[in-house]
Formats: structure tokens, C-alpha cells, sequence
């Protein structure tokens, strides 16, 4: 059983549609979307309506939370990313945002590894945070209260692996906004078909200067398309 997560789409049907070519050649039998499938990106719309027609499994996103409900401007969320959001909501339609209104905050599967928790940010709060390279025994203690084997977080842009105790901690880095220093779509293989998890992390080249010229086309935020371009932020 070889399950594929994603994270952070954040409107960028370029990299998704490559992230879709290279699943259907690696055997993929379940893919989940660790949220955030828009903010940054000048695709939103078409990226959850790929989503839905892929029928992929899906929790909410912090960036998600925000457009599809009226939280008001957060200090934190000034800016660039405020900004986007805000055009986001202008540009999606009520069917689109209805969907990210029906998001569920956390997801598990069950596998023959064991018992998979996936969340962005919290548990039971999108805009929270695990630190996974904080202390073991606090992830330990987190492993726990989940009943996990593996637990899939998203959020930091950045893949990683890390095993505390007999927990898998997970982030599959990001599909649309990479900052891990080189252009291209992140996402993390979990194998659960044997009685240890195995993962291997993968970036996927795609057509990223595409990418980018479409936030400049719609008139966002350059410091998008820059980022789009070197995987990292200025």
C-alpha cells in the first residue's frame, strides 16, 4: 500500500498537474492532501476543482481556513499573503469555497504499517504548529495521543522525515511554494505495506517560470514569482 501526500498546492496548477503525471508512475494507491490548496498561487480555483475531480482525500489548511471563512486580518497575515488571500476570495466561486468550507481539520488511515494521522499545522488547528525537530519526547508524547505509526504534517514548505520511538513523523515539503532551495514540486511516498512505513521524499520538475508568470499576469506579489523560481524566500 503506497500512499502519496501533498501539501500546500497553494494555487499552483502547474506543479500539480506534474505531481499528477509522476504519481501515475509510481504505483500510487491513495493520495491526501495535507491542506492549503490555495494562497500564493494564481490558480486556486483550478487547483480545487482538480482536486474534487481527483476525489483526493483532503484536510484543511490553514490558507484555506482563511479564505473560506471570515476570520478577519491577523498581524501575522499582513502583506504578501494577506494580499493573495484576499484576491483569492474575490476569485473563487461559491461552489469552490463551499468545498473548503467542508474541509475536515485531521484525517487517519488505517494500513498494515499501522494507524496514519495527517493534519496541517495542529491536530484540531490548522494555523497551529508541531515542531518536528523539537523535543523527542514531546513528539513522543504527541505519537501517543494520536495512536499513530505515522503522522503527516504540513505547513513549513520544507520536507522532512524524522522517526521518534516507533512514530514516523512526516512533512511532504510543499507542492506549490518549495522552500527548500530548489525550484519544483515537493511530496512525500509513504509504503505501508509491510509492518515498518518506508518514506522517500521527491521533487518534481515542472514548468515553474510558467508558474510564475502567472502571478505577474495577474498582478500579485513579484516576490511569488521569485520565490516560485529558486525555492527559497528573500
Amino acid at each position: 500500500m503506497r500512499v502519496a501526500f501533498l501539501s500546500d498546492l497553494h494555487g499552483n496548477i502547474q506543479a500539480l498537474t506534474a505531481v499528477k503525471r509522476f504519481l501515475g508512475e509510481h504505483a500510487v494507491q491513495r493520495v491526501v492532501v495535507v491542506g492549503d490548496l490555495v494562497g500564493y498561487g494564481a490558480s486556486p480555483g483550478p487547483v480545487i476543482d482538480f482536486v474534487r475531480r481527483e476525489g483526493w482525500a483532503c484536510s484543511l489548511g490553514s490558507s484555506d481556513l482563511r479564505v473560506a471563512l471570515d476570520l478577519g486580518e491577523r498581524a501575522s497575515r499582513r502583506g504578501v499573503a494577506e494580499q493573495v488571500l484576499n484576491w483569492t476570495r474575490q476569485t473563487l466561486n461559491a461552489e469552490q469555497t463551499e468545498f473548503l468550507r467542508g474541509l475536515p481539520p485531521s484525517g487517519r488511515l488505517g494500513t498494515p504499517a499501522g494507524r496514519v494521522r495527517y493534519f496541517h499545522g495542529a491536530p484540531h488547528d490548522p494555523e497551529g504548529r508541531v515542531d518536528l525537530m523539537g523535543a523527542e519526547a514531546e513528539l513522543a508524547a504527541l505519537a501517543g495521543r494520536l495512536a499513530a505509526r505515522v503522522v503527516v504534517v504540513g505547513g513549513t514548505h520544507v520536507p522532512f522525515v524524522r522517526e521518534v520511538e516507533e512514530t514516523t513523523f512526516v512533512d511532504p515539503g510543499s507542492v506549490g511554494l518549495s522552500l527548500n532551495h530548489e525550484p519544483g514540486a515537493d511530496l512525500a511516498l509513504v509504503d505501508c505495506g509491510g509492518t515498518h512505513p518506508r518514506v522517500s521524499l521527491h521533487k518534481v520538475p515542472y514548468d515553474y517560470a510558467s508558474s510564475a508568470f502567472d502571478i505577474l499576469a495577474w498582478d500579485l506579489p513579484p516576490v511569488i514569482a521569485d520565490v516560485i523560481r529558486s525555492g527559497r524566500m528573500a
